[in-house]
């Protein structure tokens, strides 16, 4: 008998943006599992994520575990191992700089190791895939009825460095890493959660999330940095994180207009802090970046 068919409670769990059910689920021996319930038609992708997060998993990096997938009466079911534990982004930002930071180192060597699994063989080219990203959010911008005061240097930016994505190499990823999607487990270990929007990329994408991480903690965010490269941070890094954060940024506006005003002052806020921290994007490296010894 699989672990579903043992649970003989339920506890709901509102948190995210995936429209799945979560729940915290326990059996009658004892066992608590982590339960996301998923619309049927989601049947092949959740398998999917299900397969690359056992692969995930077997490199060793702390993680949920996923422990058993099929198919319910209520759709597509993933069960994974259930994190004791607090969010991450509540407990780091209470914590000292020092201490923020080396959190950070950990998370950045986390990803590092997590883009060690490679992209299909047959995966489109980057620099075609990411440009046709970047001309939706453009239009989705345009075409939206607000704007951002300074919204023309995330244009121009744009602009003059669509240049970088040439030739980027492409790897597994988590999809939507920074702080908000990690927990500190009863250990005080730093452990990733949240693997539903997985994908295959540049992996230097992947740090275009870092901006929660720099607001919430930016210590930890800089430690994320220093992490993964071993200290030795390429500036091309930095030139293409701040395309993929403008990027972002336009496509963030017209987003989130259907969750009405606070989900639109979020976003304007957010705008406004990662033109202060890049100069108006004249500087590729941000403002939040410390480096640390």
């Amino acid at each position: 008998m699989g672990i579903y068919q043992k649970i003989i409670g339920r506890i709901s769990i509102e948190k995210g943006w995936s429209g799945d059910r979560k729940y915290c689920a326990s059996t009658a021996d004892g066992g608590k599992y982590l339960l996301r319930i998923s619309p049927l038609e989601k049947h092949d992708r959740r398998k999917r994520e299900f397969d690359k997060m056992c692969e995930v998993a077997a490199l060793g990096i702390p993680m949920a575990q996923p422990v058993e997938f099929g198919v319910c009466h209520e759709g597509v079911y993933t069960i994974e191992s259930f994190i004791e534990g607090v969010d991450a982004e509540k407990y780091i930002a209470g914590l000292p700089a020092e201490k923020q930071y080396f959190y950070g180192l950990d998370a950045g060597r986390i990803l590092a190791k997590l883009h060690t699994i490679p992209a299909p063989a047959d995966a489109p080219a980057w620099e075609s895939r990411f440009n046709a990203k970047i001309d939706r959010k453009i239009a989705m911008y345009a075409g939206c009825t607000l704007k951002y005061e300074s919204g023309e240097a995330f244009l121009k930016y744009i602009a003059e460095n669509r240049h970088l994505l040439r030739a980027r190499p492409q790897s597994y990823q988590h999809g939507d890493y920074h702080i908000g999607n990690m927990m500190i487990d009863r250990n005080g270990a730093l452990t990733i959660i949240d693997f539903d929007r997985d994908d295959f990329g540049d992996p230097w994408e992947e740090f275009n999330r870092i901006v929660w991480c720099a607001q919430a903690a930016p210590a930890f965010a800089s430690g994320m940095v220093d992490g993964y490269f071993d200290d030795e941070v390429p500036m091309e890094f930095w030139e293409l994180l701040a395309l993929y954060i403008c990027s972002n940024t336009l496509g963030s506006l017209p987003w989130a207009i259907p969750f009405g005003e606070k989900e639109i002052q979020v976003m304007r806020n957010q705008a406004t802090q990662v033109l202060a921290w890049y100069d108006g994007m004249k500087n590729a490296v941000p403002g939040w970046y410390l480096k640390m010894k």
